[in-house]
């Protein structure tokens, strides 16, 4: 159910959308929004206590809720496991209708006090993506899967933000290449774990990785991961 917080700042945001290319996501904006919706100063700040911050945080958050809508509508069943992936990504990116607040929104998470929302944002799109493709891991495995979507889609984005190709086409084959570079990866790793030469080295730092669970595995700690105690 939506809550009347959630819907005053829908409204407070699709506002701000009119005055972000021109003010970015700035106080500027933030009034502007304000009083194009007529709304009372006070409750606004509620529902939005750092402004504009809040504002950009809630837009990319309506692409990822666009991105998981589609996700689950679309038939990805024919699909090898990285072209699901990659039409996540996709699908994420499709979801944005004004490129021009992306960028904007690039520009204010550049900034080193608001660095750590942008990059918890970036987790959660990759988060969400990994969750609605069935992604079972609970171990060290699912911070690195996480991780290194993470690296995939902020290069894709800044390259799509510079991308005027028909349809977004270099934007595409970009993303397929950034993929098949962690395909190599996972495939080097793989070998090394079959390597009878090199496989005794690698005992020590699987344990450790053994005993590094997933949040969703805590039952009590809202922590992002814990090693597990010793029995």
């Amino acid at each position: 159910m939506t809550t009347a917080y959630e819907t005053a700042r829908d409204t407070l945001l699709n506002a701000a959308l009119l005055h972000v290319p021109f003010d970015g996501w700035s106080e500027s904006t933030f009034q502007a929004a304000i009083n194009d919706s007529e709304m009372d100063i006070g409750f606004a700040q509620a529902v939005c206590p750092r402004g504009a911050l809040d504002l950009a945080l809630a837009y990319h958050a309506r692409g990822d809720a666009a991105m998981v809508n589609r996700l689950r509508s679309e038939d990805l069943g024919a699909l090898k496991f990285r072209e699901k992936i990659a039409a996540a990504v996709r699908f994420r990116l499709e979801a944005v209708d004004d490129k021009e607040a992306v960028r904007r929104g690039a520009t204010l998470f550049s900034l080193p006090q608001n660095a750590p929302d942008g990059a918890k944002a970036i987790w959660n799109t990759c988060d969400l993506i990994w969750t609605e493709l069935g992604d079972g891991s609970d171990d060290l495995n699912w911070y690195t899967k996480r991780a290194t979507l993470s690296g995939v889609y902020s290069a894709t984005v800044l390259y799509w933000l510079g991308d005027d190709s028909p349809d977004h086409q270099a934007t595409w084959e970009f993303l397929d290449r950034r993929i098949e570079n962690v395909m190599q990866i996972e495939k080097l790793k793989a070998d090394i774990r079959k390597n009878p030469v090199l496989k005794p080295f690698m005992a020590g730092p699987q344990w450790l990785a053994s005993q590094i669970k997933a949040p969703a595995k805590l039952d009590k700690l809202d922590l992002p991961g814990t090693l597990t105690p010793r029995r």
